[in-house]
């Protein structure tokens, strides 16, 4: 299950904050590990001491939260996270939305948006104004019917059943599709889910998000506090690397909770 090692990519703003608040609420759900890392250019004159500064920063607002606090020096933040993760083994980056975008959902700065298109671990977005709940509630997995997705499926019970929470299985029907075909799906996924772990079935659900687009089909759906989405990664993706078609960034935007992308083949 990912959240073993949780690397919280740190800034001083909002964003930063909230990152980092839901890198601690994943820690606690799992009993992981806590890193949290600010990233600084090579080339600029003190650049060095300010991140060791922001880590500082950091380091009050954790508390007595136990964390290894890390500079890493990169050109790019999302390449540094992904270097860094790669070298202390993190299975989790956590990043924030920008500071200006609109509150509830998750906006895709710089740094996100090259971890959405090649980092190598699991990739966590929290939106705007994201103040995690005590408790998870429920693990929602945005599924089409493909091996990355099937996997995706798997991972989630599994997680599930670890966390004692639900699980619901969503598939998009937006404009004229076979809706039929697309439940039919779903009720596959259904049983690979209860089969792949010892989630009661009960505790399985599925719902056919319809609309005219992607944010109208989310708005269709129940979408509780403590709520927590899974995405898997385009059929385009390397190996083991994340990689977000067109309609999936389009569900990571209107999501109105955290986001999580799995690499391809996370097995």
């Amino acid at each position: 299950m990912i959240g073993e090692h949780v690397l919280a990519g740190y800034v001083h703003d909002a964003g930063g904050r909230e990152a980092l608040d839901l890198a601690r609420a994943i820690v606690a759900l799992t009993g992981g590990e806590l890193s949290v890392a600010t990233v600084h250019p090579p080339d600029r004159a003190g650049a060095a001491g300010e991140a060791h500064a922001l880590l500082e920063q950091a380091a009050e607002l954790l508390g007595e939260q136990p964390a290894e606090l890390l500079v890493q020096e990169s050109r790019s933040v999302g390449r540094g996270l992904t270097a860094l993760a790669g070298r202390i083994g993190a299975d989790l980056i956590v990043v924030g939305s920008p500071e200006g975008g609109a509150r509830g959902r998750i906006g895709v700065g710089a740094a996100a948006d090259h971890l959405l298109h090649s980092a190598t671990e699991a990739v966590m977005l929290a939106p705007a104004g994201y103040a995690p709940p005590d408790e998870l509630g429920r693990i929602t997995v945005m599924y089409v019917r493909r091996p990355q997705c099937d996997e995706a499926v798997i991972r989630a019970a599994q997680a599930a059943d670890r966390l004692d929470v639900p699980l619901r299985l969503v598939t998009l029907a937006i404009g004229d599709v076979d809706a039929e075909r697309l439940r039919d799906d779903l009720a596959l996924a259904i049983r690979l889910a209860v089969e792949s772990a010892e989630l009661p079935p009960e505790d399985v659900t599925a719902d056919l998000a319809e609309g005219d687009d992607v944010a109208d089909a989310l708005d269709d759906l129940d979408w509780p506090e403590g709520e927590l989405l899974v995405l898997a990664s385009s059929e385009d993706a390397a190996a083991h690397r994340v990689f977000l078609g067109e309609v999936a960034v389009k569900v990571l935007r209107a999501a109105p909770c955290p986001v999580t992308i799995l690499p391809r083949g996370y097995f």
